[in-house]
């Protein structure tokens, strides 16, 4: 299982986007980073702000002191690469979440995957990950719950779920004993339902919002060609394979944009 010592946590080096810290890290130094959080005591959270998150954060304060709230904001996004005039590494977060399954084998720590709403999505992503980290221990699985936004006031956003269904996934996630809890509700769902119930999970040392890595990993979803993502038009891929996607896309990209030009921040 994984060893605590008692050390300083470390803090990351970051720089504001709309508001939102996001990780000057490369991926060397987020790998190193994670490694020496999983080493320190304490709870600690991981998120991966791309342009559609940071676009949500605008109209959502909540959202955005969750975001806030993270030990770790990497760079998930093109567009707030270029549009930061940083240089910033970009991280994927799908390969950021089988880079902390690495370090979890190394440092021998369990994790639980929680979420994708499909047995068969998670039984094909847990063979797979079995094959690429055969000594990683996966203490469990589940695919999670109904989660719903919901408005209250002006510029809040909060989470609506069945407290009943809720609480049997804590237990379970408390049964498993894991270390290390992969959440895949979607953005904002996620890291919300991460920052409300990280204290009813002392077990846990680090929580992991990861999207649509799930999907991914398990073949579900197929990902853009190499070259797309590395050049940033993945969005392309997406739009031309997903067409259904088109809002989120716009807001990821000309909403985005739009936003970081002229607020300038």
């Amino acid at each position: 299982m994984c060893i605590s010592v008692n050390i300083r946590v470390p803090m990351f080096d970051s720089i504001k986007i709309l508001g939102v810290k996001v990780s000057k890290l490369d991926l060397g130094s987020s790998r190193l980073f994670v490694s020496n959080l999983l080493s320190t005591g304490g709870q600690h959270k991981i998120f991966t702000p791309n342009p559609e998150m940071l676009v949500d954060s605008q109209k959502d304060s909540y959202f955005r002191r969750v975001l806030n709230s993270a030990n770790l904001n990497i760079c998930d996004g093109h567009g707030i690469k270029f549009l930061s005039k940083k240089s910033l590494s970009v991280i994927h977060g799908v390969d950021f979440m089988l880079d902390v399954c690495k370090i979890a084998e190394q440092k021998k720590c369990s994790v639980f995957f929680l979420g994708s709403g499909s047995e068969e999505v998670l039984k094909k992503m847990k063979t797979r990950i079995k094959l690429k980290f055969p000594e990683l221990k996966i203490a469990g699985s589940d695919v999670g719950l109904k989660v719903e936004i919901q408005q209250e006031g002006a510029r809040k956003m909060m989470l609506k779920y069945d407290e009943k269904e809720n609480e049997k996934i804590l237990q379970k996630i408390k049964t498993s004993k894991a270390q290390i809890v992969f959440v895949a509700f979607g953005h904002n769902k996620q890291e919300k339902w991460i920052y409300e119930n990280l204290p009813k999970l002392s077990n846990v040392k680090l929580f992991m919002g990861v999207g649509g890595s799930f999907d991914f990993i398990s073949g579900k979803v197929k990902r853009a060609p190499k070259i797309l993502r590395k050049i940033g038009l993945e969005w392309l891929y997406r739009l031309i394979t997903q067409p259904k996607r088109f809002a989120r896309i716009f807001k990821a990209t000309i909403t985005f944009s739009f936003l970081k030009i002229f607020r300038n921040n």
